[in-house]
């Protein structure tokens, strides 16, 4: 596995991090899901997105596919970069991204 495709993979750590942090539920639509779907990145892995509890959240499938294929995207991304905001307020983008060399 390359440095890229382990930097942006998600651990069972962060996704139980992320899981818990998210109440168990989609941050979108409330539904309360397994912890295995907390693994929706936020800036996402064709982007360099990594797989760190800053970067993810927990997205039922119908919200998941909206956030990646719909026209609410944008809006959707707001409310993500609101939502990790809360948590990590000192934690800015680039610092999501994978950055070749590390």
């Amino acid at each position: 596995m390359n440095k890229r495709t382990k930097a942006t993979s998600i651990s069972r750590s962060v996704k139980k991090i992320v899981w818990e942090r998210d109440n168990h539920c989609c941050i979108f639509c409330g539904k309360p899901l397994p912890m295995n779907m907390a693994c929706v990145h936020f800036i996402s892995r064709a982007n360099g997105g990594l797989g760190i509890e800053q970067n993810i959240i927990t997205g039922c499938m119908d919200c998941h596919r909206n956030l990646d294929q719909s026209i609410s995207r944008k809006s959707m991304l707001i409310f993500v970069s609101n939502y990790l905001n809360k948590f990590y307020p000192n934690f800015n983008d680039n610092d999501r991204k994978y950055k070749k060399g590390n």
